[in-house]
């Protein structure tokens, strides 16, 4: 691998993994990391009065962003937002009624809705980029008379065929029914709704970029629920539109793209051949298997079972252990970031996160001496 320049960073274990260049130990994050199950940040929303006050306020957006950074030695931090922040911008109306999903007040039913879409002016996400500068400032640290970062910040947006869907169905959906009938009876609206979020979504990401995201994320939340053939029409051929118009380097620093398609694993060869750097993995996936498909051509991320979490300390131990070992010793030219194969529980017990990070990094590091 050819040496890329990287942010100044006390820890940049987690941009070096993304690039397949070496670390001293396995880099981990989880998805979802700042949220319910953690009680300061119930506190800070409870605070803040509602999920939208939170997330558009870009001082509780840096607050929450750096609580799960202040418990645990995670070495990378994820904007706090919602992938949602680019349709309410369409003005399709997002709210979150307590105890409930997100809901859209105008959800696009029709030829009309859809002529009427368009990318949005982005300074109607502001508040995002705000936040994304708010979490850098707070990331700085200085350490024996050396300001750098503590950790890099991951950017993210939804895929245009997740939010396709939440655009077309009002919400969430058990059965897709209203996204998949517009796409199978009038595909010509699909590739409109598509077309439109791709070039929103890759400008919403390269604005976090330039606000001071070390990396972006695209979530294909439900690439999965597509038939083979679908989703390469639908999903993979969007989210591609999406990361041939994404910076790569900013301020001369390399910016590594992530795409996670949830279910995808029947379509792992396509997904690496996006010009993503890093997959990300459900816990469907074997990670060895999958390391021998694509691992040479980019870096994985994933993948345990969230729900590992609930079981005793040292059952996750072991969990950790055997998903490294599934993985295998590093390479040159390989890379892992271990996490979560989806989104952490908002029941997981606190202290069982702890368990999981220093697991990882006490047995990858055991893992490189004895490769050594």
């Amino acid at each position: 691998m050819v040496a890329m320049k990287l942010p100044q960073l006390h820890n940049d274990t987690f941009l070096r993994a993304c690039l397949r260049q070496p670390t001293d130990h396995t880099p981990v994050w989880l998805m979802r990391q700042a949220g319910r199950y953690l009680p300061e940040y119930r506190a800070t929303r409870a605070t803040a009065g509602s999920f939208m006050g939170l997330a558009t306020n870009p001082g509780y957006a840096t607050e929450v962003t750096l609580q799960p950074l202040d418990r645990y030695a995670l070495d990378a931090a994820i904007l706090f937002s919602d992938i949602l922040t680019v349709p309410d911008a369409m003005g399709l109306g997002l709210s979150f009624a307590q105890g409930e999903g997100p809901r859209f007040a105008r959800p696009l039913k029709d030829e009309a809705d859809v002529a009427r879409l368009e990318v949005p002016d982005m300074e109607k996400l502001r508040y995002v980029f705000d936040a994304v500068a708010s979490i850098r400032r707070a990331l700085v640290t200085d350490v024996g008379g050396v300001k750098a970062g503590r950790v890099p910040l991951i950017g993210f947006s939804g895929s245009p065929w997740t939010l396709a869907c939440y655009m077309v169905e009002g919400g969430g959906s058990d059965d897709y029914r209203l996204v998949k009938t517009m796409m199978y009876s009038r595909p010509d609206l699909m590739h409109r709704i598509l077309a439109v979020n791709a070039d929103a979504v890759a400008a919403y990401l390269n604005a976090q970029i330039e606000a001071g995201a070390q990396a972006v994320m695209v979530f294909d939340s439900w690439g999965g629920v597509l038939a083979d053939g679908a989703f390469q029409r639908f999903s993979l051929a969007y989210t591609e539109r999406v990361l041939r118009q994404l910076k790569k380097e900013h301020e001369g620093c390399r910016i590594p793209h992530i795409v996670f398609t949830k279910g995808g694993g029947l379509w792992l060869d396509a997904i690496a051949a996006t010009g993503c750097d890093v997959v990300g993995l459900d816990w469907t996936v074997n990670l060895g298997q999958a390391r021998a498909r694509i691992g040479d051509r980019v870096a994985l991320q994933g993948n345990l079972d969230p729900n590992v979490l609930f079981a005793p300390p040292e059952a996750i131990r072991a969990e950790v252990e055997a998903t490294l070992q599934s993985y295998g010793p590093p390479s040159a030219g390989s890379g892992h970031v271990f996490n979560l194969g989806h989104g952490i529980s908002q029941f997981t017990p606190p202290d069982h996160v702890t368990v999981l990070v220093d697991a990882v990094h006490e047995i990858s590091r055991r893992q490189r001496l004895a490769a050594a």
